[in-house]
């Protein structure tokens, strides 16, 4: 991709929510942690179960947690073998605190490497933010005290990334190498060859969170040498943007690498590093973040493939992608890519490009070859340093790791995977089926399997019993049996399939999972893998064609439960479908039940029948339909038998011949089966067709319905209503008789009650001449310059009106108060008071 559409890609990033592309996000099937056989570990005061290691000819899960390391039965890992405490001394716990961490988190000793090394276990701990490393015997299970110094083989930080691999008898590591944690490095460390590192430069390793690391084996005989590519997300080192970019890596080293002779003394002189694409070509939509790889290894190594987890940086965007590589295709970027360079141009959005020139021969950063030989070159101590040099600078490629396909193999959609298993498993039909085991950050495991470009996510397991992350996923190199899961707060095993929990054949065809086939001979679903059984009695079909389920096994003929209920009673009908892609559809008397058609209500468990009435008789079924292979299979689930009863049906002895009569809430014993035969196709019509006319009898003798549940919500809903009515006028009149209402509510009650008394004659004089008075007074008033007549707030200039404090009416003017004294004791002559408007009067 040119690098300015590269840079186009990140800027949809941050407004795509959605992509067009449809996710593969439901599994078929979903089982909860009661429902499957899992074994789990955990021990009281033990935490961190995330480091696991499989020693699979001793039949064995090594287990590093917090402080304690375990052996487990790999066949059942709730039994323990082995234990052995490894703890921090209080000396070391001091100046862990002394530096600001958590005594009680920090400064304790997380186990981070478990490695097989002879008849011994190579163990590394963070130690109090002092990695150390020992040696553990497989015999007595004791550490021997031979400890080593763990920098640049483990990380100080238990929350830090970190990843490392053992490669006869060498370590190989990516981890930061001080305490602060700034100085990433990429090491091997052991007794058979020299110590390398990376140099520590941003170009090599940029804040790098390392996630894998494995080995890569050449042929047997062959001239190149084996290899070890680590995977990591880093700081963009190419581009310069709004905010710090982050870029997939594959980086390699060579086996035989020794360092350089003057330059690169100690130094890697075959790393390289390339970036992955895992992106939609149809939008660019970019996944940016790698979380996981596995590698699936084969005879040629060309073949192998790997799978990365990959989601975006930014959290608007909650989904996952999973990208597979070619391993061929990582060689050839490696081999053949262009070289970048430092950006010399000012002002440049970007910091490095490609370099033009012709690189130095031999090939910068390629392993000892059959090529470099031929040149007399034997070992990288004797590179020219113009190679050694160019390599030092030069350590990106600008050619990209594209993914199979161009583009992901899926996308899920509101699910973040954190971890990923993959096995190649031979189905019945021959062909070969890669299928994905994931873990959640929520503990769920999906396994999933690509048909014909189409993602089937063929079931949802829930692991833990408080939704923690999936931490570590291993599983067995051939033949899995089962997995293992480490989490924070324990190890969990789990079957690599459950066959055995699909009890129809239709179930067991439709799942598509390769690990299972059904048995004709013994009517069950089966492990193909773990049976010995003869593989033509099994039948399976990965399209999910369910015809070719044997005729009877999908039961169109199934026993009848019956069912008898009081009249205008409830009763529920369960039946539920294991397929979360399937639906299901009710008859009634052989015609489909509508999705709302009282009185019947659909709930998760079945079908609940209330008010129940003679018309209600008959006989219900529960399908399952599911599309797959471009058409829809239907099963029968269940078969019912319902009838009303009167009082004196109900059973008073315990003779098991006698039907169950069921009340509200309550399901009814199977009955003597009896078998009904019924079409093998679920013919699906607009209406539901009442019992038939032989049942006629029976429905005279029952008593009728008295009261519905419907009519007595009715009733109920109307007696609230005339309630809430009554209460509302009874508040009404009250306050309108005790004049709390205003306007029309008194004149309705003067108008039933009659008129106020009118006011005493004095009053209304008084309020008479007052009018007037004013009226003849205001006529003889100054005018002030816009005409407008003045009148003091004191009373000056208003003669026929009281003024305040004189006690004395205006002439002409008798009022006579029931109260003579002041209503206020104010001394108006003491206290004058300021014109309103005196400073419009100042001269």
């Amino acid at each position: 991709m040119p690098r300015g559409a590269f840079t186009l890609s990140l800027m949809l990033l941050l407004t795509l929510g959605s992509s067009d592309q449809s996710p593969a996000t439901v599994p078929r099937t979903s089982w909860k942690r009661q429902d499957v056989n899992l074994y789990e570990f955990s021990e009281p005061g033990i935490f961190n179960y995330t480091t696991l290691l499989l020693h699979e000819q001793r039949e064995v899960l090594y287990v590093g947690a917090r402080e304690a390391i375990f052996e487990l039965s790999l066949r059942n890992i709730s039994v323990k073998n082995h234990k052995v405490v490894w703890k921090v001394p209080d000396v070391a716990t001091e100046v862990c605190t002394s530096k600001g961490k958590s005594k009680e988190t920090d400064c304790l000793n997380y186990i981070r490497v478990l490695e097989l090394s002879d008849s011994h276990l190579y163990v590394c701990g963070t130690h109090a933010f002092q990695p150390l490393c020992d040696h553990l015997s497989l015999a007595d299970f004791k550490l021997e005290g031979r400890q080593e110094d763990g920098r640049g083989k483990c990380s100080f930080d238990p929350m830090q990334s970190f990843t490392a691999v053992m490669v006869d008898g060498d370590l190989y590591s990516g981890t930061a190498y001080n305490f602060l944690g700034s100085e990433p490095i990429i090491s091997r460390n052991g007794a058979t060859q020299s110590p390398l590192r990376t140099e520590y430069s941003t170009s090599w390793l940029n804040e790098p969170s390392f996630v894998f690391a494995d080995v890569v084996r050449e042929n047997e005989g062959g001239d190149e040498d084996d290899k070890i590519y680590f995977f990591f997300t880093e700081a963009s080192m190419e581009y310069d943007f709004f905010s710090k970019l982050l870029i997939p890596r594959v980086a390699r080293v060579c086996k035989g690498d020794l360092g350089g002779e003057r330059t690169l003394q100690k130094k890697w002189t075959s790393f390289l590093k390339a970036k992955l694409m895992c992106s939609m070509p149809e939008t660019d939509f970019v996944f940016n973040v790698v979380h996981d790889v596995f590698i699936l290894k084969t005879t040629n190594w060309r073949e192998s493939v790997i799978y990365g987890i990959f989601t975006s940086q930014w959290d608007n965007v909650r989904s996952s992608a999973v990208c597979v590589y070619s391993m061929s295709a990582v060689e050839e970027v490696f081999s053949r890519g262009k070289y970048m360079q430092k950006s010399t141009v000012a002002q440049s959005h970007t910091k490095w490009v490609r370099y033009n020139g012709i690189p130095p021969s031999p090939r910068p950063g390629a392993c000892i070859n059959k090529d470099i030989r031929q040149q007399n070159i034997t070992s990288s101590l004797m590179l020219p340093d113009k190679t050694l040099q160019f390599v030092r600078d030069h350590p990106l490629l600008e050619d990209a790791v594209r993914p199979m396909d161009n583009g992901p193999r899926f996308i899920a959609k509101d699910v973040h995977y954190t971890q990923i298993a993959v096995e190649r498993v031979p189905a019945l039909d021959g062909q070969l089926y890669d299928v994905m085991f994931m873990g959640t950050d929520k503990g769920n495991l999906h396994k999933s399997v690509l048909y014909q470009k189409e993602v089937h996510i063929i079931e949802e397991v829930e692991l833990f019993p408080n939704s923690e992350s999936v931490k570590t996923l291993v599983m067995p190199s051939h033949g899995a049996q089962f997995l293992y899961v480490g989490s924070d707060s324990r190890a969990v095993q789990s079957p690599t399939a459950f066959c055995e929990k699909y009890h129809m054949c239709e179930d067991c065809l439709l799942a598509r999972d390769p690990y299972c086939a059904w048995d004709r001979g013994a009517g069950a679903c089966v492990n193909i893998l773990q049976e010995d059984r003869s593989r033509g009695h099994l039948i399976q079909n990965l399209q999910g064609n369910a015809d070719e389920c044997p005729t009877g096994q999908n039961q169109s003929t199934k026993a009848y439960q019956q069912l008898w209920v009081k009249p205008g009673g409830a009763v529920k009908l369960p039946c539920q479908v294991e397929s979360n892609v399937a639906q299901v559809v009710w008859t009634v008397n052989g015609s489909v039940l509508q999705e709302r058609s009282p009185p019947y209500q659909r709930i998760a468990e079945g079908l609940l029948v209330y008010g129940a009435g003679p018309e209600d008789q008959g006989y219900y079924k529960c399908w399952a339909v599911e599309e797959a292979d471009h058409r829809n299979f239907t099963w029968l689930l269940q078969s019912f038998e319902l009838a009303l009863a009167k009082d004196h049906l109900y059973p008073t002895t315990e003779d098991p011949s006698v039907f169950t009569v069921v009340d509200v809430g309550f399901t009814a014993r199977p009955v003597p089966t009896f078998e009904m035969p019924e079409p093998t196709r679920l013919v699906l019509t607009s209406s539901v067709s009442r019992p038939p006319g032989d049942q006629e009898s029976r429905d005279k003798e029952l008593v009728p319905p008295q009261y519905l549940e419907s009519d007595r919500g009715m009733t109920l809903l109307l007696t609230f209503t005339l309630l809430f009515l009554l209460l509302f006028l009874v508040t009404v009149s009250y306050n309108c008789y005790m004049q709390y209402l205003p306007g029309p509510c008194l004149r309705a009650r003067a108008s039933l009650l009659g008129a106020k008394k009118p006011p005493q004659s004095e009053y209304r004089s008084c309020e008479a001449g007052l009018v007037d008075n004013v009226t003849d007074q205001h006529q003889g008033l100054p005018k002030g310059p816009n005409g407008v007549q003045k009148v003091g707030r004191d009373g000056e200039g208003m003669s026929g009106v009281v003024q305040e404090g004189s006690g004395a009416p205006s002439p002409g003017v008798v009022c006579q108060s029931p109260h003579s004294e002041k209503p206020f004791d104010i001394d108006s002559e003491g206290q004058p008071i300021e014109y309103a408007d005196a400073d419009v009067e100042a001269p």
